[in-house]
């Protein structure tokens, strides 16, 4: 049997008539008439797109060539290449100053559009679509930044956990989890939205019906006036080719930060004494994470809320930990051929409540005076039972650097889940005291630093912000009520198409004149 291709002239958009019903040619037809190629690759624009706002929305698409380019080297090599490699330093670099420029130009190529009116014209959807590609961009990029495996890294992710849980979201966007986070970095690259030239409303009137008032701020005439040739490809292809030149002199003169991550090992190698008293506090329960409530555990009053609100609460535990059993007791434990040290935990872990908190409260107040001698932690003696030795021991352990990996094991085949470690730290002064160090604390704009001089994640400035001021830095929910504010500002952003008064600012402030002042000279030379 042959099939002869040629029996019947077909369209790309209409198919044949047989396939009326067929379900691929009802969505080639509905992408077809969405997306007309002519609108996807644009060979004219009119005379007044001529304007130097245009550029900036090209220049974004070529830097996030630049990120996807960088990126993918980046995912291929592993996590840990760009630590241990200067080439992969350098390819690190890169992506860390594409990224600056793609926000650089995307935040200039949005307030651009924004002072055009660029809904107006039935256009409003383009508006919105650019507002979410600009929100999924800095959560692609927030989710790069906590997928780091440095210090910087590891201490936003501690600190963004607070205001993730308050929305009742950290149970499933948990940024200690870092391949979860890596996937996450991976699917929510942006993708930008290149605008085609402003179509104009439809003409027909239905019969009977009033025709409506024109509106400025909404609507747009239909443009009859000179239309230019407009090579898209080209200039994207020489947008890619500045954008990479200019990224390469950057990585090359400034690099990109790379401090390393604070373990076990080193903070209890460093300050002994410090990884103690916290430790304690993890086996009585009195430690910030033993007392924070969900995701982690049921401790009662402890949700952020506003009135009855509290997702954090209506959502309840998704991660538990017990911070006695898996930060001190479990990893114990797995301590083979430690005879004495397998008597006390055994000792402790049979004693009743009562027993157990009397040891524990005569040990901290006794570790509160602790000293080292030799790199070795040094506790004044008291009558706290089997828990002296059970954090001596827990000590040492973390010393040799087998905490590290004992805390670290979970039910996962993969062994990237930072959370019970990630918190641990937190606990601690040591890690708080090294990001003070650095201007990372919440108190410094710490979200949106970067360890050095580094430009960090400036497009975090708003939401910042609101940490620097009452009743936010005050509040008890104040990570709560900060991600309320800025879930509305964003709705509000999103809807300024729809919004009288806000949708009118462009046309009152007349910086359109300014971005438009070319097709407005001639416009008035014409007259």
């Amino acid at each position: 049997m042959t099939i002869d291709f040629e029996a019947e002239p077909v369209t790309a958009t209409t198919g044949n008539p047989e396939d009326a019903k067929q379900w691929t040619a009802k969505v080639r037809r509905a992408a077809l008439d969405a997306v007309p190629p002519q609108r996807m690759m644009p060979d004219r624009q009119p005379a007044y797109v001529a304007s130097w706002i245009y550029v900036f929305g090209v220049i974004t698409v070529a830097a996030l060539a630049v990120i996807i380019l960088t990126g993918c080297i980046l995912a291929l090599k592993g996590p840990q290449w760009w630590h241990e490699s200067g080439t992969g330093l350098f390819i690190n670099s890169m992506h860390l100053w594409s990224v600056e420029i793609f926000f650089f130009a995307m935040v200039v190529h949005l307030w651009g559009k924004f002072f055009m009116a660029a809904w107006r014209g039935k256009r409003r959807a383009t508006w919105i679509t650019g507002v979410v590609s600009f929100v999924i961009s800095i959560a692609a990029a927030f989710t790069g930044y906590v997928s780091q495996t440095n210090f910087d890294s590891q201490w936003i992710s501690t600190q963004a956990k607070d205001g993730i849980n308050s929305t009742g979201a950290g149970g499933f966007f948990n940024v200690m989890n870092f391949g979860q986070m890596l996937m996450w970095h991976i699917m929510l690259l942006p993708l930008v939205d290149v605008e085609a030239p402003p179509t104009p409303p439809a003409a027909a009137q239905k019969p009977g019906r009033r025709k409506r008032k024109f509106n400025p701020d909404r609507d747009v005439a239909e443009w009859h006036g000179r239309y230019e040739p407009y090579d898209l490809i080209k200039e994207v292809v020489v947008a890619f080719l500045a954008v990479l030149v200019l990224v390469l002199l950057l990585a090359v003169l400034f690099s990109s930060p790379d401090d390393k991550q604070i373990t076990m090992k080193s903070w209890s190698s460093a300050d002994p004494v410090d990884f103690a008293q916290t430790a304690i506090t993890e086996l009585d329960g009195t430690s910030g994470t033993a007392g924070y409530g969900p995701p982690y555990n049921s401790t009662a009053g402890a949700s952020q809320h506003f009135g009855p609100i509290s997702p954090e609460s209506w959502l309840g535990v998704q991660i538990p930990i017990d911070t006695a059993q898996d930060f001190v007791v479990g990893p114990l434990e797995t301590q083979p051929n430690k005879a004495e040290l397998a008597a006390a935990v055994s000792a402790y872990t049979s004693a009743s409540s009562t027993q157990q908190a009397a040891w524990t409260a005569a040990y901290e107040k006794a570790v509160a005076k602790a000293t080292t001698q030799d790199g070795q932690l040094v506790v004044p003696a008291g009558d706290y039972g089997p828990v002296g030795p059970m954090i001596t021991g827990l000590t040492a352990m973390a010393q040799s650097g087998a905490l590290d990996s004992a805390i670290l094991s979970s039910d996962q085949f993969y062994g990237t889940d930072y959370t019970r470690p990630s918190l641990f730290l937190a606990d601690g002064t040591y890690f708080a005291n090294i990001a003070e160090a650095r201007h990372l604390g919440g108190d410094q704009w710490g979200m949106m630093n970067e360890t050095g001089s580094f430009p960090g994640q400036a497009w975090l400035w708003l939401y910042t912000m609101w940490y620097q001021i009452p009743p936010f830095n005050s509040s008890a929910s104040g990570d709560f009520l900060v991600w309320g504010v800025m879930m509305i500002l964003t709705l509000i952003l999103v809807l300024v198409p729809f919004i009288p008064g806000l949708r009118s600012i462009p046309r009152w402030s007349r910086l359109y004149r300014l971005i438009w002042r070319q097709h407005y000279q001639e416009v008035e030379r014409r007259t």
